[in-house]
């Protein structure tokens, strides 16, 4: 009997997934704990449904990543902070800064996670900062780390 999962079963597939399960497994297992239905042709259909919004979702926000990957890569992002006079920065700048100071001056939203730092900046001048917006879209930030 073949039928789509709701939900992962270790073993036996992913969400979404129609699969072949005996018919008592199906009946007697998947089907009264709610984890599987049915692939009759409007449950088919529905799965259709479904995996074409997520499709037309992913290309707006594939979209949506392109064109702020192209705004952030025009960007200078400089950055005041207190350092000693051999150019050693007291802290460090870390992710977390850079994705404050892009929201507050250039009003451009990125998660802290995004921000791909190896190790935090603890010296002043220009480095260049990739954030990973979305699956293949990388765009590279020029940062000027300046005393005060």
């Amino acid at each position: 009997m073949k039928v789509i999962l709701k939900t992962d079963i270790k073993g036996v597939g992913k969400k979404d997934e129609i699969i072949n399960a005996s018919d008592g497994y199906a009946r007697n297992f998947l089907f009264p704990k709610g984890i599987a239905v049915e692939a009759n042709a409007e449950n088919l259909a529905k799965l259709q449904a479904k995996k074409e919004g997520q499709s037309y979702h992913k290309a707006q926000e594939l979209e949506f990543a392109k064109k702020q990957a192209e705004q952030i890569s025009k960007i200078n992002l400089n950055l005041k902070v207190k350092a000693g006079e051999n150019g050693k920065i007291f802290g460090g700048v870390t992710s977390k800064e850079i994705a404050e100071a892009l929201k507050k001056e250039y009003n451009i939203e990125v998660d802290k996670k995004k921000v791909n730092l190896q190790e935090t900046i603890k010296t002043l001048g220009r480095f260049s900062v990739e954030i990973k917006l979305f699956e293949g879209v990388i765009a590279k930030l020029a940062v000027t780390i300046e005393a005060e």
